[in-house]
């Protein structure tokens, strides 16, 4: 029996749904990962500054904001790779990359006052807590989306 236009719409916006839930959940374990990494490393107050203070606390909330986004941004890509572990680390890696030349390159240091895609230690270090961030993500995010 064929399904209909409306059940196939109701699924799509389900699987959508599901899809962008997943990608949240997954940020919020790629990110609290991150996070860590982030406090010791002292960078949280830098976080927060996007938004004009210097609290530990408020880095790390706006940092699980941001993660969650970048989620759901891989949420809406990786239902349409090959659902295979190795293609959803890849994704991850790749998710980590893009988003360390956006947010550690581009958009931080354009709403602080600094230079865009200048590249130091500090932004090393930055690009490798974005891969493990990616890799967390994406693998967090095939694992529930696998078990539904």
């Amino acid at each position: 029996m064929a399904t209909s236009t409306m059940e196939q719409q109701r699924n799509t916006r389900f699987s959508l749904t599901a899809s962008i839930t997943n990608g949240v959940v997954a940020g919020l374990v790629g990110g609290a990962v991150f996070g860590v990494q982030m406090m010791v490393a002292g960078m949280l107050p830098m976080v927060a500054s996007l938004i004009g203070s210097d609290s530990v606390v408020v880095g790390f909330i706006l940092h699980m904001i941001i993660s969650a986004v970048i989620g759901v941004s891989y949420a809406l890509v990786a239902p349409r790779l090959p659902q295979r572990w190795p293609i959803a680390i890849g994704g991850g890696i790749v998710l980590g990359i893009v988003w360390w030349i956006l947010g550690a390159l581009i958009i931080m240091p354009a709403m602080l006052g600094g230079n865009v895609l200048a590249v130091g230690d500090m932004q090393l270090g930055s690009l490798v807590g974005h891969i493990i961030f990616g890799i967390v993500t994406a693998a967090f995010f095939t694992l529930i989306t696998e078990r539904q």
